[in-house]
């Protein structure tokens, strides 16, 4: 079985996929994908020459490039005996649909938080690339909307909300991801 984790930026992606590697998953993050072609091909590493490799990759491998770079890990974590992978990041219905048509059983999990508890946190975490003000936090999110992160949420067959405690957010998706390798045995 494949879970796919889709969310806007902030929502608590990684964090339920630490969940997930805890609970001995392997855990394909996407963005790695991106920054391992980015070093391949010399791109300096930031948030701008990032979008353009992605741009690019998807004009040379198509929509669902990002996923196409990322398939060959989950495939190995599945020859090594796993029965459960996750994948992270998923950003476009191009990608969701790649990854449906090579495996048997596929999930999508959406993380969820609101835009204002998604800025406050880009406040405290302090990135250089993180958004500065609301309206510019709000353009980074449009941006990812039109890529299609939205159709995925919108169409997630789970749905972590991550607007409280961590502990609260880690025991919902401790369970959920429990539930899943349940369903992943059958």
């Amino acid at each position: 079985m494949l879970i796919g984790i889709t969310g806007m930026p902030l929502a608590g992606k990684t964090l339920v996929a630490g969940v997930a590697r805890r609970l001995g998953m392997p855990v394909v993050n996407m963005g790695d994908a991106l920054r391992e072609e980015a070093a391949r091909r010399g791109i300096e590493a930031t948030p701008e020459s990032f979008r353009r490799l992605m741009v690019e990759l998807r004009r040379e491998l198509g929509e669902a490039a990002i996923a196409k770079l990322s398939a060959s890990k989950l495939h190995n974590a599945l020859r090594s005996g796993h029965r459960v992978v996750v994948v992270e990041g998923l950003r476009s219905m191009a990608e969701w649909e790649f990854f449906k048509k090579s495996f048997k059983k596929c999930v999508l999990l959406a993380v969820h938080a609101s835009p204002r508890t998604r800025f406050e946190r880009a406040l405290k975490r302090g990135r250089p690339d993180d958004p500065k003000s609301f309206d510019e936090f709000l353009a980074r999110d449009y941006l990812e909307l039109r890529i299609g992160v939205g159709w995925l949420i919108a169409l997630a067959d789970y749905m972590i909300v991550n607007e409280g405690p961590v502990e609260e957010t880690v025991s919902k998706a401790e369970a959920m991801f429990r539930e899943l390798m349940r369903i992943a045995e059958d």
